[in-house]
């Protein structure tokens, strides 16, 4: 037995009666007590989903132990893990290091559950700020000849440090079909929301021309249909005819910044299901 901890349950499966009825019957007969739950029943597609937070003093291998056998009955993907359980991650990043900095700053700060293990870059200039955090830096070019093996390397590096989510900081290259199905469910991206409305070279420029009102970014899991996969956060910001393209641009590295921490730290945490080509997320 050990000290009481807190864990956290996550599952989900197909809409049944008595999901919530066996789930706290198995919290009731460990003596745990609930601190949150949150569950959602999606009455179109027949589906089910539940995150709930509790004490118990049993170790986390019994509670997984003991609940395999109420998870089977509703066919039920789940996962139990002490709180605080902190995902190894891996940044891959560009020329554009707002996104890297952010991220770096709210890992340092114990502000995100994650630990940096390594950064990824096809270029060098943000190797100086990795190493200074203490970090691997990986210098992997890439080129439309040198991207198989690019992406080879890759894979070393995320097997070779147990690396549990990749997260795209603007990183500027497109992912091979078979890599992202590789890594399903395990990449996250940020893009300006202006796509696919705003296409190409230069999108605040050309949402400067169009006189948008709003600036905004998207943060999604990577598949192979670009920048069409399951969304996991956004974030928008109100602008006028007085931004200039640079002020835009500004305002949108804020935005692309907070959708993309916002959308890492809610993985993280376990409150992210992906059900077809959309999220539920639990928050």
């Amino acid at each position: 037995m050990e000290t009481s901890a807190e864990h956290v349950l996550t599952l989900d499966c197909p809409e049944a009666p008595g999901i919530v009825h066996a789930v706290s019957r198995f919290l009731l007969e460990h003596g745990s007590d609930i601190i949150d739950n949150q569950q959602f029943g999606d009455r179109r597609d027949g589906h089910f989903f539940m995150r709930v937070r509790f004490t118990t003093d049993d170790d986390t291998a019994a509670l997984r132990r003991d609940f395999a056998a109420v998870a089977a009955p509703f066919a039920m993907r789940w996962h139990i893990e002490p709180v605080g359980t902190r995902r190894r991650v891996l940044i891959m990043v560009s020329r554009y290091d707002h996104c890297l900095n952010d991220l770096l700053f709210r890992t340092r700060s114990g502000d995100l559950p994650i630990d940096v293990v390594a950064v990824v870059s096809n270029h060098r200039d943000h190797e100086a700020l990795v190493t200074w955090h203490g970090i691997p830096f990986f210098h992997v070019p890439v080129t439309a000849t040198t991207k198989t093996e690019a992406e080879a390397r890759l894979l070393e590096l995320v097997d070779s440090f147990d690396v549990d989510l990749v997260v795209l900081a603007r990183y500027m290259q497109v992912l091979s079909d078979g890599l992202c199905t590789r890594l399903a469910g395990r990449v996250i991206n940020i893009h300006h929301s202006f796509l696919p409305s705003f296409k190409g070279a230069k999108p605040y420029h050309q949402a400067h021309e169009r006189g948008v009102k709003l600036v905004g970014a998207t943060a999604h899991y990577v598949t192979a249909d670009l920048d069409e996969g399951p969304i996991i956060a956004q974030e928008v910001i109100g602008v006028d005819h007085s931004h200039t393209p640079d002020d835009l641009a500004a305002i949108g590295r804020d935005a692309e910044s907070a959708a993309l921490a916002r959308a890492v730290r809610w993985h993280c945490e376990g409150r992210v299901f992906v059900q077809g080509r959309r999220t539920v997320v639990l928050r």
